[in-house]
């Protein structure tokens, strides 16, 4: 892919980059590790200050920043301009509760171990290299960079080659905060020149959000190096629904969870498991609600679903419907590329999906719904955890024995009941089977990149 900015919108390249020369990679790459070894003998309150800065810029910058994101990768603007302020957010969080995350941990008995004093103390790794995607192309990189600078660590980030200008934004964020020049650092490079950064001995450890296969291969590349690495890869997360739910405000909330961001979230709801009970009454309001969105222009602040990112994306999508609906899935609303210009796709929701079809076992990254009709919450939680996947779920009772019985059971790295998946600061977050491993946000977060060191003393 080339690294340029491409207007999902119109399908027009706006401006195309230059990839970094080896030269220039270099040059970064040893930046990042003079910053490291300034940067790791710091305070927590001077890395707070910066970092607190840091949240300012972005706050200052909102308007241009939000249509920069909308430019890029085709967010509508107003869920732009909410990204913008929830990294915002982030860097404040981890600003605040670093220190905190990171304190000494003395052994409360130390003559357990012959010692006058004994405990866990954490301390940072070094220069750690990011690669991430397109479809939250400033709070995927942020929620990284946040923890990992307050920890004493320095980053390097391999963006996404469609969304360039974003990069190139990050590029500068934290010096202009006032972290040491070089802490942070975007590389302008494709996909085929990540190897060689993450084999560089002065690159400790790596973090990556985006598809499988791109995890796998990375992971390897890690693992021949004996490299840490945090991966947040795909999901197909189930969303069940059973008869004592609120099925009106469920519908509901499933139009966001599977649409926001224009469908375009690993996190986002992409199963709907519905008992036999109310399946009738939930997919009718769900169809109705999904077909009644506001499809169009971005940059418009009533437009609910813009377009996919990249042409590619949206021909994936229309492939998937297409073999579906050819093997039997019912359309109960969109199932259409629209005449129009730009990568649209309408927001779909199909029923009747069965293991011949490729939406049975794949992530669709777009607005497409499945929808599956339950006999039991036995038969739904079998529905639920027959993917590879395992990122987040959602499970909709008012029964608190059927809500245990679906957070103890799910396969997934979180439950949300009576609601819909989003991350937060305060909570960890990431998957398990294919969806990946280590977390992000929270302590979990901030302590992935940090050496945990046992100090004794006689």
């Amino acid at each position: 892919m080339a690294i340029a900015t491409t207007n999902p919108f119109t399908g027009q390249t706006e401006k195309t980059f230059d990839a970094h020369s080896e030269e220039e990679v270099e040059r970064r790459i040893a930046a990042a590790q003079a910053a490291f070894d300034a940067l790791r003998g710091t305070s927590f309150a001077q890395r707070s200050e910066w970092m607190l800065a840091a949240a300012q810029l972005l706050e200052d910058d909102v308007e241009v920043l939000s249509r920069l994101v909308t430019l890029e990768m085709g967010r509508p603007i107003t869920g732009a301009r909410a990204e913008v302020l929830k990294s915002a957010k982030g860097l404040r969080f981890y600003a605040q509760h670093a220190e905190e995350f990171l304190a000494p941990e003395p052994l409360a008995d130390p003559s357990a171990v012959n010692a006058s004093a004994a405990g866990t103390r954490y301390a940072p790794i070094g220069v750690v290299l990011a690669v991430m995607p397109w479809n939250y192309p400033l709070w995927q990189v942020l929620r990284f960079a946040g923890p990992a600078l307050m920890a004493g660590n320095t980053g390097l980030l391999k963006h996404a080659s469609n969304v360039p200008q974003t990069a190139l934004y990050l590029d500068t964020l934290f010096e202009r905060a006032g972290f040491p020049a070089g802490a942070f650092h975007s590389l302008l490079i494709p996909a085929s020149r990540v190897e060689a950064v993450l084999r560089d001995p002065r690159v400790k450890a790596t973090t990556l959000t985006g598809s499988e296969p791109a995890g796998r291969s990375l992971a390897s590349i890690a693992g021949s190096e004996v490299k840490h690495v945090v991966l947040e890869l795909g999901g197909s997360d189930p969303f069940v629904v059973m008869p004592s739910a609120d099925v009106e405000r469920a519908a509901t909330v499933a139009v966001t969870a599977r649409n926001q961001n224009n469908g375009q979230s690993c996190i986002a709801a992409k199963r709907f498991i519905v008992h036999r009970d109310v399946y009738d009454e939930f997919t009718r309001l769900f169809a109705e609600k999904v077909a009644a969105l506001t499809v169009g222009d971005p940059f418009d602040e009533s437009t609910e679903v813009g377009p996919v990112a990249t042409e590619s994306g949206r021909d994936e999508l229309a492939e998937q419907v297409t073999d579906a609906v050819t093997k039997g899935a019912e359309v109960l609303a969109g199932g259409r590329v629209p005449q129009r210009a730009g990568w649209f796709y309408e927001p779909t929701v199909l029923a009747g999906i069965t293991p011949a079809m490729r939406l049975y076992l794949e992530e669709a990254f777009g607005p497409v719904a499945s929808v599956y009709r339950a006999e039991s919450r036995e038969d739904a939680l079998r529905i639920a955890n027959g993917t590879t996947f395992g990122l987040s779920s959602a499970v909709w009772t008012q029964d608190a024995d059927e809500e245990e019985w679906f957070v103890q059971n799910l396969d997934a790295g979180a439950v949300f009941v009576n609601g819909m998946t989003a991350s937060h600061p305060e909570l960890p977050f990431g998957g398990v089977k294919a969806s990946g491993v280590g977390r992000e946000l929270a302590a979990a977060g901030i302590r992935e990149f940090c050496n945990l060191k046992t100090v004794w003393r006689a």
